[in-house]
């Protein structure tokens, strides 16, 4: 299979990527910083262009945008400017299946496995301030996608974190309880909607419960590094 990479140079992208060229799929991992891209491997082309101006679709079977840009209190446009040319090259190149990552926080609610801390502390303050406007912008690429009438699955993982591999993560529609979500296994759902039909013209929320740290400790991690 064909598949191109948006965001491959994350670090969702990179682990995407290479989970792909290991399953013997031929990649076009397109990437603003091609010089520094780490994986390689047969089958690989990595490009240089920049998603909200130029989408290199061309003799695609399926589309994975692992796009993502860094919290900021400034106006976010990077995933709908973005959406708006992946879709647009798209339909000009007849390429019709679409999996794109957005986030459990586009539609906040109480987790089940957050506890107060989380559910009345951190996701109301992060949604509201940090957050905001990243949050915004992944809800009008969330509607640019539900009406692109293309064959989209729109994925949605919670806190992000690193681990060594994939594991039997957890799909649900919409919302989950889960509170982290590995970065492996969110590589790894998003591959498995290049083949899978299930989730055409639905919203998946991917959570990990096996090895997941607490919240305590990614807190720790996030403010001191540790």
């Amino acid at each position: 299979m064909r598949i191109v990479v948006f965001g491959a140079n994350g670090g969702t992208g990179r682990r995407l990527v290479q989970q792909a060229l290991d399953a013997g799929h031929d990649v076009r991992a397109v990437t603003r910083q091609p010089d520094s891209f780490p994986v390689k491997g047969t089958g690989l082309e990595v490009v240089d262009a920049d998603a909200t101006v130029d989408a290199p679709v061309d003799g695609a079977d399926v589309v994975l945008s692992a796009l993502g840009v860094p919290f900021t209190r400034h106006p976010v446009t990077v995933y709908s400017r973005s959406t708006a040319t992946v879709l647009a090259a798209m339909r000009r190149a007849g390429v019709r299946r679409l999996v794109v990552v957005s986030s459990s926080a586009t539609e906040p609610h109480r987790h089940a496995e957050g506890g107060f801390l989380l559910n009345r502390v951190i996701q109301p303050l992060v949604t509201a301030t940090i957050g905001k406007s990243t949050y915004d912008d992944m809800r009008v690429m969330e509607g640019l996608v539900r009406d692109s009438n293309l064959d989209w699955t729109i994925v949605r993982p919670s806190g992000l974190f690193d681990s060594d591999g994939v594991t039997r993560y957890r799909l649900s529609e919409n919302r989950s309880d889960g509170v982290f979500t590995s970065r492996a296994d969110l590589a790894a759902c998003l591959l498995a909607q290049a083949t899978d039909r299930a989730w055409v013209g639905r919203t998946v929320a991917v959570t990990t419960g096996e090895g997941a740290p607490t919240l305590l400790a990614m807190l720790r991690r996030e403010a001191f590094g540790k």
